[in-house]
């Protein structure tokens, strides 16, 4: 349990959740040095057709789309986590994770 610890203060101490709460979303796709490589990736898992590639990232843009939206927002205002907004978010968070073991465990390319 000590290494989750010192994994965890490390996160924090480098702030990485802050950073993925400041990223410019319609920079990032309109610069031509992150576009090109993505779509070369995503081309080529076309052209190779393994789906469950194609699959997974679009699931972690999803959940990426999804973790800044305004239902993440307020989940928690003022300190206090809202239980009206917990079984929505639940909810997706299931459902990626049934996707994800789905295609990654019990589907094979």
């Amino acid at each position: 349990m000590d290494i989750f610890g010192a994994i965890v203060d490390f996160i924090a101490n480098t702030n990485v959740p802050d950073q993925f709460r400041e990223v410019d979303v319609r920079g990032l796709f309109t610069n031509p040095w992150f576009l090109v490589p993505f779509i070369a990736f995503i081309g080529y898992h076309f052209y190779k057709q393994s789906v469950n590639t194609l699959v997974i990232t679009a699931l972690v843009l999803g959940l990426w789309i999804f973790s800044g939206s305004p239902m993440m927002e307020d989940l928690v205002v003022d300190g206090h986590l809202q239980l009206s907004k917990v079984l929505p978010v639940a909810g997706v968070g299931v459902l990626a994770l049934g996707i994800a073991v789905y295609f990654l465990f019990i589907r094979s390319d």
